[in-house]
């Protein structure tokens, strides 16, 4: 358990992760155009081809940053809520967080094996770009589904 974040991270990761979900979703609709918080940024191998000639290791370019904060807002958000402490921490809430873990591995995995069966191109890419999120979010909706449950059943 020492590894697990306090109860009251819980509450602010819902926030960023719903804004952030959601966001992602308009920005996705938008197919991912938008010229809001143009910045020079440092970019890492920035030329198409990483092992080309006269490709520098570091550049600065000028870039939206939307996409990178709702990716931020997504992961940190989803980290929290999925690593903080519930309210009672017991052996079963640790058995039920490390099924979610393992089941939601196995079927992020699932996902990836059907899109590179089926999928080709930049439909294989756009489904690469969300199994980056699939492994939090499916913890997190199965890891809350079943404590509601078992929440249910002791009522």
């Amino acid at each position: 358990m020492k590894y697990l974040l306090s109860n009251k991270f819980k509450k602010p990761g819902w926030v960023l992760f719903i804004i952030g979900i959601i966001l992602g979703i308009l920005h996705a609709i938008n197919d991912y155009e938008s010229d809001a918080f143009m910045v020079n940024v440092i970019s890492l191998f920035h030329n198409d081809h990483i092992f080309s000639e006269n490709n520098g290791i570091v550049s600065i370019i000028k870039n939206s940053i939307v996409d990178e904060l709702i990716s931020i807002m997504i992961i940190v958000g989803g980290l929290l809520v999925g690593f903080s402490k519930e309210k009672i921490e017991d052996e079963f809430i640790s058995r039920i967080r490390l099924n979610s873990l393992k089941w939601a591995i196995l079927v992020n995995y699932g996902v990836l094996l059907f899109a590179n069966i089926f999928l080709y191109h930049n439909n294989f890419l756009n489904i690469m770009i969300y199994n980056m999120y699939t492994p939090l979010l499916i913890f997190i909706l199965r890891f809350n589904y079943v404590v509601y449950k078992k929440a249910g059943h002791e009522e």
